[in-house]
């Protein structure tokens, strides 16, 4: 699968995966707050959690039928367990350069992990 995103390369999907699987296992059930990267590189970006998940829809974009289906039940189950770890932000479309993805709609800010 070629693509014209920087961000979509080999290993992209797994590293997002990882990426957002480690996010949700954060013990506990405060609410979690994900990050800004520190820097925008393929492999530091995906310190931002939301990244993660915009490499994760891209990747899903792209792929034939069979594969997309598979990712996106593994997406799905995650993406509500987001839900359930993270908080609405009233304010996301003053705050977030992408206000129309779901998952970028969240509080964000405080520290990872509770």
């Amino acid at each position: 699968m070629l693509s014209g995103d920087y961000y979509v390369c080999p290993g992209a999907t797994d590293g997002a995966l990882r990426r957002y699987r480690a996010f949700l296992q954060a013990p506990g059930r405060r609410p979690l707050y994900p990050q800004d990267a520190e820097c925008s590189c393929r492999g530091c970006s995906l310190d931002d959690v939301r990244h993660a998940r915009d490499v994760l829809e891209e990747v899903m974009q792209q792929l034939p039928t069979w594969p997309r289906a598979q990712l996106e039940r593994q997406v799905r189950e995650l993406d509500a367990r987001y839900v359930e770890r993270t908080l609405p932000d009233p304010f996301a479309a003053e705050r977030q350069w992408r206000s129309d993805l779901w998952w970028r709609c969240r509080l964000s800010g405080g520290r990872e992990g509770g």
